[in-house]
């Protein structure tokens, strides 16, 4: 892997973490393009740190409140939002594994992304704040971000919709979103160092990895600032057009054979 494909697929990942569009199905596109499809844990690991760093950077007065008073309200309901995912992911570890390595059902994940991107927009919005956020909403949050497990189902796009039938606000329902991403993006850099540990990473040279991690950094940030301003004003059927239309694509291609 040369640094031009590294610094692409960061940009692959910055971008697709936080537009709901799947950061896991984009990259596993990304690297098929490239011809990577059995390399790159290590890389992996390197780009999500990436994206850590792009919600940290972003979040970094709120994260500064919760390391000053760590049992405040906000600590509980990343943790309740947490729950279902930990409990998803460790029950069906190797399930998610194998399909992972296929593939072969992220043309119907990316469809499963856009209906659920479109049915969020056919209800009523809501006027709920972050101050009015409940444990229960929470909890209902943290169980469609546990569907993201699959790897073309997004998780943004999942917690996103399932904020806004909690009835929060459009800039509050991306706002918790993002934030929740932060245990889990940990959780998923701290299970891929494992296998790194392990000697399960193939060797890339640090230029590439270096370049990766900031490339997602950048471009992450930059999906951060700007899905959260877009969400005020704008609909999420465009990203949900998308996802349909990208999966169809792709089982036709499936179909033919060619992919």
């Amino acid at each position: 892997m040369n640094w031009l494909e590294a610094f692409l697929l960061g940009i692959i990942q910055g971008l697709t973490e936080f537009l709901p569009i799947s950061s896991t199905g984009h990259l596993y596109l990304g690297r098929h393009l490239f011809g990577l499809d059995e390399a790159g844990l290590f890389l992996d690991t390197m780009l999500h740190i990436g994206t850590l760093i792009a919600v940290f950077a972003y979040y970094k007065h709120e994260f500064i409140k919760i390391l000053r008073n760590p049992f405040s309200r906000m600590t509980y309901l990343l943790i309740v939002g947490t729950i279902p995912a930990i409990i998803i992911g460790l029950l069906f570890k190797d399930f998610f594994e194998e399909i992972s390595k296929t593939g072969i059902t992220i043309g119907w994940e990316f469809i499963a992304t856009g209906l659920f991107l479109y049915l969020a927009e056919r209800g009523k919005s809501g006027k709920k704040k972050m101050e009015d956020l409940t444990y229960q909403d929470a909890l209902f949050i943290g169980v469609f971000q546990a569907f993201a497990i699959f790897p073309a189902i997004s998780r943004s796009g999942m917690t996103i919709t399932a904020a806004l039938w909690r009835k929060l606000d459009r800039e509050t329902a991306a706002y918790f979103s993002f934030l929740l991403s932060t245990p889990a993006i940990v959780g998923g850099i701290m299970l891929q160092s494992v296998d790194v540990l392990k000697g399960k990473a193939e060797t890339i040279s640090s230029t590439s990895l270096a370049v990766g991690a900031i490339s997602a950094a950048f471009f992450g940030y930059i999906a951060v600032s700007w899905m959260i301003s877009y969400l005020k004003h704008h609909s999420l059927k465009i990203f949900a057009y998308y996802a349909c239309g990208l999966g169809v694509i792709i089982l036709m291609l499936q179909f033919a054979g060619i992919f």
